[in-house]
This record gives C-alpha cells, structure tokens and sequence, in this order.
C-alpha cells in the first residue's frame, strides 16, 4: 500500500502542476511588495510577456495609469489590512501594448508564525463580460431612444425644440463634468507634491527643534517654530482651498453690502498691485446687498487681482467693478443661473488674455499656466467653489492681447447689510477669563484635539468635561452637570455624529449653546453648507486665541 501512494505522488505533482499551468484563468504569486514570483502559461499567454520578463517585475507596474493609481491608494493598503481583496476591476497593459480588461482576485499565504509568505492573485479575464455589458448598455440606450422619439412624434413643434434645449444643456452639463474629471490624476499627484513639501517643513522643524532643546541650545528654538507654523498655515490655505472647490467648505453667509467689501480692501490691493499697475474702483449707487460669506468673498477678490496683476508683467489697468444685474431667461440661461435679480463684481486686466482652451480649465483644481513654484492653480478653482456654494455663478471674458474680465455674480438678498464685524486681531487681543464653575463639554475622537481644546479652557478658568465620541458626550449631557457650551467634532464615531448630539442634548438641555469644530462640513449635517440658528461653526485648523474668544463670546451670549 505505500509503495503505491509513493509511487503516486510525482504523478499528482505533474497533475497539479499542470492544473496550475493551463487553469482558465491566470495565477500569480507575489512578493508582498508585488514583485512576481511565478506566473502560469495562461496568463503569459493573454499578456504576450515571456516568463522571465514577469518574474521579478511587479504586478501593478503591469497595469494602466488608472489602475496603478488605484493599487497604490487602495487595493494594495486594504490587501495588507485584512489580507485579501476581492474582484476589482482593472486594465492589464499587455506586451505588444494593447490594454486587457480583467477581474483581480487577491489573498496572503502565511506561515505557521504568522508571516506572509507571498500573495496569490488570481485574475479572470473580463473581455467577454465588459462586451457584454457594453452590448446590454447600447441596447437599452437605442431602446430609450426608440421610446423618446415615439413620444416626440406625438409632441408639438414648440415641446420638442425645448426638449433639445434641455438635452444640449444636460450634454453641456456632463461635458463639463468629464473635463473636471480628466484633472482627478492631476489633483492626487499636485495634493501629494504639495503636501509632501510642508510636512517636510513641519516634521524636520520639529525635529531640530526637540535636538536643540536636548542640547540646550534654546536660542534657535523661535526660527523653527516660525519655519512650522509658516508650513502649518499653508497647509490650511490648501486644504481650505480643496474644500471651496468642492464646494465642502461651511460658510458663515450673511447679508453683506460688496461696496463696503471693496473699500475696505482697496488699500491692500493697490499696495499688492504694485506702482505699474493703476487701481480703478467702480462702485455702483445703490447696490443691492447679497447673502454672502465676507471673508471668503475678499479672499476671492484678492486671488482675483493677483491674477490680473500677473497677468500684466509689464503693468496696466486694473478695473474693479459693482453693479445690480437683472438677469432674464435667455441671460440666466447663458450663465446657469435662475432668472432673477443679482449682484455682480467684475475684475478686469489689460494684460495678456487668455486662449479658449485655458478658459475651459481654468477652474480644475492645479491648472495652471505659471512656472512651475508660482502657483499652485487652486486660487480659481476656489473661487468657482466658493461662489456656487454661495448659489451664483463665475464667468470668464478675455481676448488674446486685450486682457480678461472674471465676474462674480450672487444672488440679491431683500434685507439691509449687517453692520461691519471687528476685526479678527481686535477680537483676540485678549480673552477674558471664565466666571466660577463655567463647564464646557468637549467631544473630539481625536486625542490631541482634545487635549489643546482644554488646555485652552483650563487656562481660561473653565472646568472642561471630554467625550472621545456622541453616545459618551450625550450621557454627560443627560446628567446633572452643569453645561455652558459644547464643543463637538462634526464627524464623530460611535453611530452619532456632533448635528445628532447637538440636537440630542437641546432636546434635555433647552438653549444649550454649540460650537462646532470641524475640517469640513459634511450636507448631512451642515444643511447646504450653512449653519442653522443657535449653532456656530469654527473650521479645523485654528489658531488657540481664536478658539478661545470664540468660546467666551458663545458663553455670554454674544
């Protein structure tokens, strides 16, 4: 009997080897960085690459530009996270450089102490299901079409014109679309270069800064916190320009008069524009008041005027004009806006205009036609977020050799402006101390949030209660503590987010004050980006003193 099963063996060998050789799919094994360790005839045979020209190389180094992208961020992070990843759909670029459409299964092999050993992956090819998917997609477009003309037959004159003004618009709408989406490769890699270089700022100022505080050397200390602080603020301005984009930014809109806008930073711009560049301001009479947030609208401003300067290198005319704009059917249309009653601001230059194509991308997030290290082409793309969130529209007008015109057109709000706001530096000169036994509860999931947070209140003499998520920041809230403020994440774990707390500890604590700290402000709890009565918003990251007004102020009432 052994003598058989010894005599069995090479034979099973060769059936499993030849199993694994001529399977109908294709099998891979890998390192755990990707580099292939073995490949079978079947998938030599689809890719057209010899065996040596697998082994060694790496399997996503395989793949089209889209589908390294997408091992990189996410098929390759999950696969080391639970050790396996199941069906993707990817493109492998074969030997003679045509693209294989396939199915990618993956799983770690480990040894007995828990090592991985190598990654088997097997792959499918989906040539035969993308045609079919096609062919099913094709068929019940011609069967849509067929139904829509049948409808159209029985249509007016008059109803079927309009059908096609509404088709060109939605087929205008989706180009326009696609064109953003075409930036998506560009933005991953301008976010990674751009963030890369400040943390390299912060994280090598921090270092030198904890060596020469070993070595006593307190006396450089002030130049590196500068260097950190300097890369930290510019991350911010990134980030924030991302969410204005995005259009995920929470805005503070409130009904504003532009004019007064513009005059209080006409001095700052002639100083930015330079003595080549002549400032003319055109401030319409009775300009009508917008809903707007002010200080992100004077940002736009200033990003629209540092572009128009750079865009006279040898000087010229800079125009900043306001003006109430009625806008009929036909001229809201041109402008994707509602038909009604807008105001509008318009930045013009007599420098260098722009060509049809650069006005097309203008708005993708890092577009630009700058240098490279003069621009990191999210000032406009911030812009055209931050005015869509606001409900208006951004249009672009400019001839080669005759300068560009960018207009802000927003809505016209029926109320009086409200009066103009102390500054931020004013308002932080000094925040006053906490009146005995002021409580405020602060509920963060991130530990160092947390712990900044109250230092800033202990300092301030307020007692400060920490929640690490919603259902322990709503127990406080249910208990007999005392609650001046709370000061809540917006996304938070543990199945309730800081809108749902908020309204949770109102519905046991009438009146109760909130100030919500967060990155950005997802719809599903900021209702459209703005906030609702009796809630404020602060937007991570934040200077301490800032935190701390804020507070004091929310805790008296102001």
């Amino acid at each position: 009997m052994s003598e058989d099963i010894s005599s069995s063996k090479p034979q099973d060998v060769e059936d499993l080897e030849d199993l694994f050789e001529n399977a109908p799919c294709g099998y891979l094994s890998a390192e755990p960085a990707g580099r292939i360790i073995k490949a079978n005839q079947t998938f030599i045979a689809w890719t057209g690459y010899g065996r040596d020209q697998l082994v060694g190389r790496r399997f996503q180094d395989l793949l089209n530009i889209a589908g390294k992208i997408y091992y990189e961020t996410h098929f390759a992070p999950l696969l080391r996270m639970q050790g396996f990843f199941n069906e993707v759909a990817l493109d492998l670029v074969c030997a003679n450089g045509s693209r294989l459409p396939v199915l990618v299964n993956a799983v770690e092999r480990r040894d007995g102490a828990g090592g991985v050993r190598f990654i088997r992956v097997t792959v499918f090819n989906a040539s035969d299901r993308r045609r079919y998917e096609q062919e099913l997609l094709d068929a019940r477009r011609a069967a849509e079409k067929a139904s829509a003309d049948l409808r159209e037959l029985n249509l007016t004159l008059e109803a079927r014109i309009e059908k096609a003004v509404q088709e060109r618009m939605k087929a205008e709408e989706a180009l326009r679309q696609a064109q953003k989406m075409e930036a998506v490769g560009q933005l991953t890699g301008g976010i990674a270069h751009d963030f890369n270089n400040l943390l390299a700022g912060i994280i090598g100022s921090l270092e030198l800064l904890r060596k020469r505080v070993a070595q006593g050397r307190i006396g450089e200390l002030e130049r590196y916190i500068i260097a950190a602080q300097g890369a930290s603020k510019r991350a911010a301005t990134l980030t924030h320009r991302l969410l204005a984009f995005s259009r995920r930014q929470a805005l503070n809109p409130r009904p504003t008069d532009i004019n007064r806008l513009v005059a209080g930073m006409e001095d700052l711009i002639r100083r930015t524009m330079g003595p080549a560049v002549v400032v003319e301001v055109v401030a319409a009479g009775g300009l009508w008041t917008t809903l707007v947030d002010a200080n992100q609208f004077e940002n736009a401003l200033l990003n629209l005027c540092i572009n128009a300067r750079d865009a006279m290198p040898n000087g010229g005319k800079l125009t900043i004009e306001t003006g109430n704009r009625w806008l009929d059917e036909r001229a809201a249309r041109d402008r994707d806006l509602p038909p009604g009653q807008y105001a509008s601001l318009c930045v013009s230059d007599t420098g260098t205009g722009m060509p049809p194509e650069v006005i097309e991308r203008a708005f993708d997030p890092f577009f630009t036609t700058k240098p490279i290290g003069q621009g990191t082409g999210l000032g406009l793309s911030m812009i055209y977020g931050f005015v869509r969130q606001s409900g208006g529209q951004v249009r672009i007008y400019s001839e080669l050799g005759q300068g560009t015109t960018m207009c802000l057109y927003l809505s016209r709000h029926l109320g009086e402006a409200e009066a103009a706001e102390a500054t931020e530096v004013a308002k932080r000169i000094e925040a006053p101390r906490a009146e005995q036994g002021e409580t405020v509860l602060v509920v963060d999931d991130e530990p160092t949030v947390r712990m900044l947070v109250t230092e800033v209140l202990e300092e301030l003499g307020y007692t400060a209660i920490e929640a690490t998520d919603g259902p322990a920041g709503l127990r406080v809230l249910q208990s007999n503590a005392r609650i001046d403020l709370l000061v809540t994440d917006v996304g938070l774990p543990g199945g309730m987010n800081g809108r749902q707390l908020a309204e949770a500890g109102r519905a046991v604590r009438l009146g109760l004050k909130v100030l919500f700290i967060t990155g950005y402000a997802e719809n599903a709890v900021v209702s459209h980006g703005h906030l609702e009565p009796g809630m404020h918003m602060l937007t991570k990251p934040f200077a301490m003193d800032t935190l701390a007004s804020r507070i004091k102020t929310l805790i008296k009432g102001g």
